[in-house]
């Protein structure tokens, strides 16, 4: 079942074309991420593990504007080593996707900022 995130799109989200900029999706996109790591890490989890994001791919397939308040799916697929695929899903009210993202994202030691294998432990709390 996907973890899920509400986003208000705020004034400095829109563009001169007078709708959300496509570089703030990729915010919304790592707001929605951040906000399931932080549903059900602990801070000392949180702490210890690192995220950086290693590659975005985002399908844009509708406009979303001031004020529209957006609710952000996400889940993630099977880890690979220190590597986890992320998928992330923007809706407006309607029920219409907004964006479709797909990120992949590494896991670093913050002891030792290198990438670090994610255990099948911490992959399943992600479910």
């Amino acid at each position: 079942m996907p973890f899920s995130h509400r986003i208000t799109v705020k004034a400095d989200d829109i563009d001169q074309m007078g709708h959300v900029n496509n570089v703030v999706y990729l915010r919304y996109v790592q707001e929605v991420a951040e906000a399931h790591w932080k549903s059900f890490a602990s801070t000392e989890l949180q702490k210890e593990v690192l995220w950086v994001v290693l590659r975005h791919e985002i399908d844009y397939k509708k406009p979303a504007f001031e004020s529209d308040v957006l609710t952000g799916e996400t889940w993630v697929e099977e880890a690979s080593g220190p590597k986890m695929p992320r998928n992330v899903v923007l809706k407006n009210t309607k029920g219409e996707i907004v964006i479709q993202a797909r990120t992949t994202w590494c896991a670093l030691n913050s002891s030792t900022m290198r990438p670090q294998r994610i255990e099948e432990s911490l992959y399943h709390q992600f479910k």
